[in-house]
Parts: C-alpha cells; sequence; structure tokens
C-alpha cells in the first residue's frame, strides 16, 4: 500500500510562535516601572490617625514622619530626637517631594507643632498632616 503525506507535513512548517519579541517588550516595561516608581519611606510606628472630614489625600508625599502617643518621632522606622527632626529629614526629601506627619490622637498638639517648626525651617515647605478621612 501506498503512503501519502499530508500537505502540511511537506511544507517543513510547524506553526510555532516565536515568544522572544513579546519577553523583550515585557522586560522593557518592568524596567521602566521600576525606574519611574517612587517609594514613600513610611514612619516605622503604628499611629492611630485623628479623623477629619476634610482630609485630602497627599499625592506628592515622599517622606512619613510619625509622632506617638507618648511624643516620641519616629523617622523611617528610628526614633529620632524632635530637636534633630528637621536635620534628619532634610536630606532624605528631594526638592519636590514633600513630607506627612502621622501625630497619633493622643499625641500632644505642642510635639506636632514643634516638628512642623523644625522640619520648615530645615528646607521642607511640603508639609503635612496625616489625618483619616471621617463621616461628620
Amino acid at each position: 500500500m501506498r503512503r501519502r503525506r499530508s500537505l502540511a507535513g511537506e511544507s517543513g512548517d510547524t506553526g510555532e510562535i516565536n515568544l522572544t519579541p513579546m519577553l523583550d517588550v515585557v522586560f522593557i516595561m518592568l524596567i521602566f516601572f521600576i525606574v519611574t516608581t517612587s517609594f514613600i519611606k513610611e514612619s516605622g510606628v503604628e499611629i492611630e490617625r485623628p479623623e477629619s472630614s476634610a482630609a485630602a489625600p497627599q499625592a506628592d508625599a515622599q517622606l512619613m514622619v510619625a509622632i506617638t502617643p507618648e511624643d516620641a518621632v519616629w523617622v523611617d522606622g528610628e526614633p529620632v530626637d524632635a530637636h534633630r527632626v528637621g536635620d534628619v529629614v532634610a536630606p532624605l526629601v528631594s526638592d519636590d517631594g514633600g513630607v506627612v506627619i502621622q501625630a497619633d490622637r493622643n499625641a500632644s498638639t505642642g510635639r506636632l507643632i514643634e516638628v512642623m517648626d523644625r522640619i520648615r525651617q530645615a528646607g521642607v515647605d511640603n508639609v503635612a498632616v496625616a489625618a483619616t478621612r471621617g463621616s461628620s
């Protein structure tokens, strides 16, 4: 008996898809997102924020400074003396970045004002206070 060969077998075309260009595009996109991502340095402590009905998101926050209920100041996971907080924060913030102060609801207002003043005296103009959005 004679065997017949199929037409697809004679042409030698296996119908495979080349994935190399797609992988190149994916890696280029991955590199792009890694380079353009801005990272926010967290304060390192758990804070119970006060509520505010006028709270709005801060888009360009680059650094978080926390004030605990015991009035201790934390920057980037490390406790910092309140008198030196400006000297510690200023090198960590770029010219267009900002600082968000997360003061616990039981922290004293005097400590919050002192920390804000020290940060502004160090040359950081964009300083905000964090709050959770309340239903008032």
